[in-house]
């Protein structure tokens, strides 16, 4: 009896061993700091196999109101393997001018933002934060305002991208959401 349990905890072992582990993503290979704070974050190790909508984000846009629909969406979504990553940057207007803390408390503070927000980052082009590099380099434009969205599938391929005035709750960006879990 000792034996076979023996011999069967071996195969499951070298099965376990055997099984390839999925390459990371060349698109989220990179490490970002979370917003307002100190610890950094692989990408990969954090969300590899999940569905992810970057955005890039500014507390005083015309736009600004979307962090609710991308609040909305992440809570309708998050417990099947999707998740929205949000990119403070003060490239257009100087619509987020405040320092990190500011933001992290805007986004709390007036729209529950619980999704995870990361360090404020340049999206333009020639000045872009490697992840904005990455995804123009995957085929996706550098973004041209505030609440550009990119949609990532769980094998971290870059799917679609959406214009500002795309809404993150839309139709249009729940279906391709929807498709992909």
């Amino acid at each position: 009896m000792k034996s076979s349990l023996l011999l069967l905890g071996l195969a499951a072992m070298s099965t376990t061993a055997g099984a390839e582990t999925k390459a990371c993503s060349s698109l989220l290979d990179l490490e970002v700091r979370r917003l307002a704070g100190e610890e950094v974050v692989n990408l990969c190790d954090a969300y590899q196999g999940q569905v992810i909508l970057v955005v890039n984000t500014a507390s005083k846009c015309g736009f600004t109101s979307q962090y609710e629909g991308l609040e909305q969406i992440y809570r309708t979504y998050k417990d099947r393997g999707f998740v929205v990553l949000g990119f403070p940057s003060n490239d257009f207007a100087n619509q987020e001018p405040g320092s990190e803390q500011e933001i992290r408390k805007f986004c709390r503070m007036t729209y529950s933002v619980e999704f995870p927000m990361f360090e404020k980052v340049s999206v333009k082009k020639g000045q872009a934060a490697p992840l904005f590099e990455r995804l123009a380099l995957a085929g996706a434009p550098y973004p041209k305002w505030n609440f550009y969205k990119y949609l990532i599938d769980r094998d971290g391929n870059l799917v679609d991208h959406y214009i500002s005035t795309t809404k993150p709750d839309s139709g249009k960006v729940v279906k391709a959401i929807e498709r992909l879990l």
